[in-house]
């Protein structure tokens, strides 16, 4: 894509101060100086790419290489993007698709088949073919009337330490929950270190981190005093155990001088389930987690597993890059190929419906609902939920 005086390039290190400020300001907070260290370690700064006009920095979209789960308990080789950013005084010039353009011929001489971020702005992403493939709800708790059901186990083994002391037992723990969990990430040590340093700019106002250890779980949480009211926030929590869930869910709604415990729950999360009034865990807000695109379809299709039989031949319009077409998919005893076809379509669909779907977030009935997905035969409608569905909710393992 040509734009008239502006260049398109790979960042330098001469670019580093340039990128800060762009990317401060496009997001509206500024780093830690520890962060700032760490931030290259994550993605670097090689593979970074800016848009440049008479020499000034006016663009920035940067990625990285991560892991990712998907359905099945397998491991995909991914592009991870993040920090993409437009000067606000170069709104509206088509600069964002020119970086887009660029990173994304990038990621397919890579041959990698899927590419995912988190997106600050739900309305711009789906002309490049991403959907939202993870569900988060953020619930609040008054904890003062929280009562656990009389069959609810009562399994204790939680212990509180200070963060420090549970770094290592948590990055043993997450790795376990990662390998099982739909959309999560292998979890490098520079954004380990940037959780445990807990910069300002994560806090909000509220305390240092405070940490719960289990054998099979952990949780980390901070206090948010509002007048005389007491919040504790929940600022992560993984769980490779049913009991080590209900341990941590009973020591965190039992802390004392708290009337409110805050978290971020996934859709079929039990802790509602657990407990004698589950109106208690009321949803104050319900947003995405993790955007996908699917860059290589038979590839990427053929990566995860599959829950139910399926024959099918998709029509998958790509508005972004030439990768759509049609594709026979057949499944077998959870096991998927997938190839370019000439016969007639079964379902109609965009490549960002399905990258929506990919992780088993959103079934394949709601987008037809939606007119987003068209089929005529309800048998391959049905067929297509079943298959896709997965066995854990889907979630992000670590914001990037």
């Amino acid at each position: 894509m040509t734009l008239p005086e502006i260049t398109i390039r790979s960042a330098t290190e001469d670019d580093a101060a340039a990128i800060r400020t762009l990317v401060e300001t496009s997001f509206g907070t500024r780093y830690d100086p520890p962060e700032l260290e760490r931030v290259p370690r994550l993605f670097p700064q090689e593979q970074a790419i800016v848009a440049v006009e008479r020499g000034r920095l006016v663009g920035h979209v940067q990625s990285t290489t991560m892991t990712v789960t998907v359905p099945g308990e397998r491991t995909v080789e991914v592009c991870g993007i993040a920090g993409v950013g437009v000067a606000p005084t170069h709104r509206r010039r088509g600069i964002l698709r020119a970086m887009y353009t660029e990173q994304h011929r990038r990621i397919e001489a890579a041959g990698l088949p899927l590419t995912m971020f988190t997106a600050s702005e739900g309305g711009i992403y789906g002309r490049f073919g991403y959907g939202p493939a993870t569900r988060e709800n953020a619930v609040g708790i008054d904890r003062r009337f929280a009562e656990f059901l009389p069959c609810v186990p009562n399994p204790g083994g939680v212990t509180l330490c200070e963060p420090s002391e549970a770094r290592a037992a948590a990055e043993a723990i997450y790795d376990r929950w990662r390998r099982v969990i739909p959309g999560a990430q292998v979890r490098p040590a520079a954004n380990w270190d940037i959780l445990f340093d807990d910069p300002q700019r994560f806090r909000h106002g509220g305390s240092d981190l405070f940490a719960l250890l289990h054998a099979d779980g952990y949780a980390l949480y901070r206090f948010h005093r509002h007048d005389r009211l007491t919040a504790a926030e929940v600022v992560e929590m993984r769980t490779v155990t049913g009991e080590a869930h209900a341990a941590l869910w009973r020591t965190l709604l039992g802390l004392d001088l708290v009337q409110r415990v805050e978290a971020v729950l996934t859709d079929h999360d039990p802790l509602p389930y657990l407990l004698t009034n589950p109106r208690l865990v009321r949803t104050t807000a319900r947003y995405d987690g993790l955007w996908l695109r699917l860059m290589n379809l038979p590839v990427a299709l053929s990566a995860r597993s599959y829950a139910g039989e399926l024959d099918v031949v998709l029509a998958v319009s790509d508005p972004f890059r030439d990768v759509g077409g049609r594709f026979a998919l057949r499944v077998r005893d959870g096991q998927a190929l997938c190839e370019p076809t000439t016969r007639a379509a079964d379902i109609e669909l965009g490549i960002d419906v399905l990258g929506s779907m990919y992780l088993g977030a959103v079934p394949a009935r709601v987008f037809a609902a939606a007119n987003r997905l068209r089929v005529k035969n309800s048998a391959r409608l049905h067929a297509m939920d079943d298959a896709f569905r997965a066995e854990r909710d889907a979630v992000l393992g670590w914001f990037f």
